[in-house]
């Protein structure tokens, strides 16, 4: 598999040359491509995008308003997705001085590349001005500007540095969040469910108050609050789970808990199987979990909360589970040798437990 610096190629290089002269006569293409893509190789991916920034800086005007029209231009022939973060990343490295205009060009380019990171320059340097201008932008006819009100005032953006200002006072984006909690795009809702998800690492208790404020009769709105609430779920927080009305006091039982095979190898399917039993003469409503405690390579465990079922398990009444997972290594998580133990969790509550070995 190519390496995802390599969208920033050579080929990618002569069409975004190609761009810019068709928008600007005094472009030297040649020069731009020749420049750019000397000593690249050894570049990360956003390197490259940084590097691609620096580059285009010396081939546009001086004139930073003019730079910005030529760009402007150019920017909706390229093809969209991660390459077209140059034109925010520009912004944020040669438009400090000129923040609304600044503004007003990531509030534009948001539409081919997310503006989340850049516009994250501008709220480290004047976080009150930057902010008041997201607050419009919430209320914003595009869904591209909409989310990035939300995305790019998030505490703790994937990628990027965090906001402390939010972190300390998680209020001061609640009229952004506001108005985005019923928003009709997906694009949008997720954003905001990732903006209440980062909420519940440093103050959950005030996530669950403003989530516990909305009206959740509104579709969007539950999965917004579904979703943002995850975390807190998973570890079986108990306001989380007052929110949705799972059971506080479960009554039941776990059996026939089985693991098809406890010795496995990497590539191996971890195969699984229990029974709940209720021990309650009234339904509960459950979210059922499993988790893994992974071995690590010093050697000690890391526990990893995996989503298996929500339902509501009624009186006397006996229901089977079973999951498979595929035992293998992600760039997110690589594999050791040795004991891991698998958990099966109900409403926060570890029920049973189970060891396997895995052989790597």
């Amino acid at each position: 598999m190519e390496p995802l610096k390599e969208l920033f190629n050579r080929a990618f290089y002569e069409q975004f040359a190609d761009a810019f002269t068709n928008v600007y006569t005094g472009f030297e293409r040649n020069q731009f491509v020749k420049d750019v893509t000397k000593n690249f190789e050894p570049l990360s991916l956003n390197e490259r995008m940084r590097n691609t920034s620096v580059v285009l800086q010396k081939h546009l005007p001086a004139d930073y308003e003019k730079a910005l029209e030529i760009m402007f231009a150019a920017v909706p022939t390229l093809k969209t997705g991660y390459t077209t973060l140059v034109f925010p990343d520009f912004v944020s490295q040669f438009g400090l001085k000129h923040q609304q205009l600044s503004l007003e060009a990531l509030k534009y380019f948001t539409g081919f590349g997310s503006s989340e990171f850049a516009i994250r320059v501008f709220l480290k340097k004047d976080f009150e001005n930057t902010l008041k201008t997201m607050v419009e932008w919430a209320g914003d006819e595009n869904h591209h500007v909409r989310r990035l009100a939300s995305e790019g005032s998030r505490p703790r953006l994937p990628w990027s540095f965090k906001l402390p200002q939010v972190i300390e006072n998680p209020k001061i984006t609640q009229p952004i969040l506001e108005q985005l909690k019923a928003d009709p795009e997906l694009y949008v809702r997720k954003s905001v469910a990732n903006h209440l998800n980062d909420f519940s690492k440093d103050n959950p208790d005030y996530m669950l108050d403003l989530v516990g404020s909305w009206d959740r009769s509104h579709p969007h709105t539950a999965w917004i609050v579904k979703h943002g609430t995850r975390t807190l779920i998973k570890k079986g927080n108990a306001g989380s789970i007052a929110v949705f009305g799972f059971e506080k006091e479960v009554k039941l039982r776990v059996e026939n808990f089985r693991l098809v095979s406890s010795d496995l190898k990497l590539g191996d399917v971890l195969d699984f199987s229990f029974d709940l039993v209720s021990e309650k003469q009234t339904s509960q409503k459950l979210v059922v979990d499993y988790i893994i405690h992974y071995r690590k390579s010093a050697g000690d465990l890391s526990p990893k909360v995996f989503k298996l079922k929500e339902l509501n398990l009624e009186p006397n009444q006996r229901i089977t589970l079973s999951k498979k997972q595929r035992i293998q290594d992600f760039t997110t998580r690589k594999h050791y040798a040795g004991e891991h133990v698998l958990e099966i969790q109900v409403n926060g509550v570890v029920m049973a437990t189970k060891v396997f070995q895995l052989i790597v």
